[in-house]
């Protein structure tokens, strides 16, 4: 897996893993997910970062979760755990973004099994440790020492959005730091 050292805006891309309303409520603190979540995707649509989601069995799971519906770019739905399992699913992602910073549920499950598949594309995937959740903390924490393992850029969301910004002379930066400046702990 090819490691950049630094997240550009203008190569990046977000994808949101199945931040779903009927699953939410059974992943730990999944209130402070989403609003970390939210504030991400804010930063990505200041900063002209394309959002790419995903819904898994929508049927069942519901849709995306309203708080963060409205970021989105494109909605992609699979029946696969690994989204790169789908037919064209790579093909319709944002064309020259080939670092894609992943966030959503399960990080044990749907994140890192796409994360993989991202990376087994050609493309580079990074986890944000702060915005994956899983139901149970042990299980996040092994989906991200397992990615970690398997030669994947792990980062937060604080450190993807400096590095979005690159300087503080870049002209949104007074509002990219007002959303870093109340990132929940």
């Amino acid at each position: 897996m090819q490691k950049p050292r630094i997240l550009a805006a203008h190569d990046s891309m977000v994808l949101l893993v199945d931040m779903q309303e009927k699953m939410l409520p059974a992943i730990h603190d999944s209130d402070l997910l989403v609003a970390r979540a939210e504030r991400l995707l804010s930063a990505a649509r200041i900063l002209g970062v394309p959002v790419v989601a995903t819904e898994h069995c929508v049927e069942k799971i519901g849709a995306t979760d309203p708080r963060l519906a409205g970021y989105t770019d494109l909605v992609l739905y699979k029946e696969h755990f690994n989204a790169t399992r789908e037919t064209g699913f790579v093909e319709q992602l944002p064309v020259g973004r080939h670092n894609v910073v992943v966030i959503g549920t399960e990080a044990h499950v749907c994140v890192l099994q796409t994360a993989l598949g991202l990376a087994q594309a050609g493309l580079t995937p990074w986890l944000l440790s702060d915005c994956v959740g899983s139901r149970r903390e042990s299980d996040r924490a092994a989906a991200l020492q397992r990615w970690l393992a398997s030669g994947g850029n792990v980062a937060s969301s604080e450190m993807a959005m400096f590095e979005w910004l690159g300087s503080a002379r870049h002209p949104q930066f007074r509002d990219v730091l007002a959303l870093i400046k109340n990132i929940p702990e």
